[in-house]
């Protein structure tokens, strides 16, 4: 032993004591220098300010933030060692990296729906107009084909005024209105022809007139121009003379 070890053994404690800390300090402070951290798992220094920057600028940013951490998070932030909540960022990082990638899925695949959806609907607009002008061109060919079966009866006609004055020429006109008819009925029109006493029905007669009859007051007393229905659908009404009951017997 020195002569200064003997004369302050307490400041040789005290080196012993101190270079002892000093040197568990540089343990520790190598340690810590060992796990080198990544760039990836760096934290970005514009979000890391707050916490690195003055305590008060910090605590206001984060109050200004509508998903500012907890207190719950603070702490287990300072409790947990780098390593710990750089893995942990890692693993956010790849989730986030994950559901955008299934984002632009979706996007891919709505952007095919809404295309598919606009084709069908331009498919459907073409078809429906097609639709539209073969009912058109069907309804015209009908149409066509009435007229050219009433032009047979028109001849008829034609040919019985073209007949002598002297000659009768009712025969003729009977066969052409009954050609007529035939035309109506194959084309499922049906003659409304009331008889006189029958009562009024609205949908297809139409009243011109109240007349003196010995029918019952109300009562259809003539027919003054037959009606016509179609496919069970009334095309032209009836018209009547309506009895006004003055000659009913009592």
């Amino acid at each position: 032993m020195t002569e200064q070890d003997a004369s302050d053994p307490a400041g040789a404690a005290t080196d012993e004591t101190g270079a002892t800390a000093d040197a568990e300090f540089d343990g520790e402070a190598d340690d810590d220098a060992g796990d080198p951290v990544s760039p990836d798992e760096v934290i970005d220094p514009g979000e890391a300010g707050a916490d690195a920057g003055d305590g008060e600028d910090a605590a206001d940013g984060d109050a200004g933030f509508e998903g500012a951490p907890d207190d719950d998070l603070i702490d287990r932030v300072a409790e947990s060692d780098p390593e710990s909540i750089a893995q942990e960022l890692a693993a956010l990082r790849g989730r986030v990296d994950g559901l955008e990638e299934q984002l632009d899925a979706r996007d891919a695949e709505l952007d095919d729906v809404t295309e598919k959806l606009k084709r069908k609907q331009a498919e459907f607009k073409n078809y429906k107009k097609r639709m539209d002008e073969r009912r058109e061109e069907e309804k015209q060919r009908a149409t066509e084909d009435l007229v050219t079966r009433l032009l047979d009866v028109r001849d008829n006609l034609q040919r019985a005024l073209e007949q002598d004055e002297d000659v009768d020429i009712r025969g003729g006109v009977e066969s052409t209105l009954r050609s007529f008819d035939d035309v109506l009925d194959q084309e499922n029109v049906d003659v409304i022809e009331p008889e006189p006493g029958e009562d009024v029905d609205p949908h297809r007669h139409e009243v011109l007139v109240r007349v003196e009859s010995d029918q019952p007051e109300g009562a259809i007393a003539e027919v003054h121009r037959p009606g016509y229905v179609m496919a069970e659908k009334v095309i032209r009404e009836a018209q009547v003379t309506v009895s006004d009951g003055s000659g009913a017997e009592e």
